[in-house]
């Protein structure tokens, strides 16, 4: 019997940070399934928000060409962070009856008779109404946090290193705060998240910055 043909998609951020481990565990995962990755898809500097991300399109071509029968992500936001655009990515994959693997729930969109897991959709619905609900609980933390800083007369600026100000740079890192507050680690987020562990640090000065209220460090 052939073999599985499946895709690795992995994603990261930023350009400087390292995808090596997302691809090596998801290799080892296809090795003892059985299963032949035939195509690895990196997306280097791309955020999970944007609509347009060849990465993922590439994806959905392998998935409706044929070519693959699974997609193999670490975390499902590695698809999208969009609730949108995820779940219009996961559509069209259940419709080419290609199966979506996310590593950190060890579980597929499909079942093993190609029937849609019931329990996968469950989980989908519930992580994007905890997404949704973590970004507005966010915004209205930040904005509060923001609002008393500058009511004590500091100054509001950027992280250290950051192109983006506070209130971006969390919105951005919405799965990275999401662990921070349940209280993993900065080690444990950064495998769970596969960002670098300095990004994850940056993040946690910041939502400490916006949930006490305090104005970022200027770098000089």
């Amino acid at each position: 019997m052939k073999p599985t043909p499946v895709a690795i998609l992995v994603r990261v951020s930023t350009d400087e940070q390292d995808n090596t481990r997302q691809i090596e565990e998801l290799e080892a995962v296809a090795a003892e399934n059985g299963w032949e990755v035939v195509e690895v898809v990196r997306e280097n500097g791309v955020s999970g928000e944007a609509r347009v991300r060849p990465g993922l399109v590439r994806i959905l071509a392998l998935a409706e060409s044929g070519a693959i029968r699974k997609v193999l992500v670490h975390e499902i936001t590695r698809l999208s962070r969009h609730p949108a655009v995820l779940h219009g990515a996961v559509e069209r994959c259940n419709e080419a009856r290609v199966s979506i693997y996310w590593h950190s729930q060890r579980t597929e969109t499909l079942l093993p008779d190609g029937e849609r897991n019931p329990a996968a959709g469950m989980m989908l619905a519930i992580l994007g109404e905890i997404g949704r609900t973590e970004r507005e609980f966010l915004r209205r933390r930040i904005k509060s946090g923001m609002e008393a800083a500058r009511r004590a007369g500091r100054k509001l600026g950027r992280p250290k290193g950051s192109g983006l100000d506070d209130a971006a740079l969390l919105e951005k890192h919405a799965d990275v705060v999401r662990h921070l507050r349940a209280g993993q680690s900065i080690r444990n987020t950064a495998k769970l998240t596969g960002k670098a562990k300095g990004t994850v640090e940056t993040v946690k000065a910041a939502l400490s910055r916006a949930t006490e209220g305090k104005a970022p460090n200027r770098a000089g």
